[in-house]
């Protein structure tokens, strides 16, 4: 049987989609992380795992969400064994705070380092561990050469990497498979009761390899993610909720 052109070039792109962390799930596997339409922005409408993704922050508050979001999506990795390991030199994260995202404490081993530059290089071993359910590190500086080094960790072990960037004045190349914002929304309140309510976000995915970037309003609810149509969708669907 002559392959034709075709045919040649649908299997290149399938294993160049399998070699950047964009695989078919396994038979029986499931592999929604409940991310609702951000996982369609990905080839095959699956979230990239076995790869690295980077987080740009420029506000505390920005780093606060980052932080909350990455754990909702610890928990479904977490969900197969093992442990995280977080790296950073000035964490900014509260480890019982983690339980409101579904992920116990005693699941994340901390590891606080003094100086800065050491932090890539403690992440980097960590990503070669290929026990280990997901590595977060939190830094500033994130050269392409030093997240090429990470990735290359990375195709070996196949664990997920999460880069949370933290201060950025100014964004650059790097390696890693997906660029991401989250910033937080007002939260909305149940009517006569007082307090906070669930947290929300506005995630945005800047670059993404082979996939379609996009814009997305989550909320963290009933320990999962839920998604929230636009202003926009939800005024041209009802117009009589533009004047309410």
């Amino acid at each position: 049987m002559i392959t034709t052109k075709q045919e040649i070039i649908a299997r290149l792109r399938s294993d160049i989609a399998a070699w950047e962390g964009f695989r078919p799930p396994q038979t029986g596997e499931s592999s929604n992380f409940g991310l609702g339409p951000i996982e369609s922005a990905f080839p095959n409408g699956i979230f990239p795992t076995g790869v690295l993704h980077e987080f740009i922050s420029t506000r505390p508050e920005f780093t606060a969400a980052i932080g909350g979001f990455i754990a909702g999506i610890m928990q479904t990795l977490l969900e197969k064994g093992g442990v995280c390991i977080w790296v950073s030199y000035t964490r900014r994260i509260y480890p019982p705070a983690l339980k409101r995202f579904g992920v116990n404490p005693d699941r994340i081993i901390f590891v606080d380092v003094v100086r800065e530059k050491d932090v890539l290089w403690a992440t980097e071993e960590a990503l070669k561990c290929s026990g280990i359910a997901a590595v977060i590190c939190e830094t500033r500086l994130l050269s392409f050469m030093e997240s090429r080094r990470l990735q290359l960790a990375i195709e070996q072990s196949e664990v997920t990497g999460f880069i949370l960037r933290k201060d950025v004045k100014r964004e650059n190349t790097t390696a890693c498979c997906a660029r991401w914002t989250v910033k937080p929304l007002r939260s909305k309140l149940r009517p006569g009761m007082p307090g906070v309510g669930h947290p929300r976000w506005q995630v945005d995915l800047l670059k993404v390899k082979n996939g379609q970037p996009g814009s997305w309003t989550l909320e963290w609810k009933n320990n999962a993610f839920q998604y929230l149509q636009p202003q926009t969708e939800i005024s041209q669907s009802n117009p009589k909720r533009r004047y309410a």
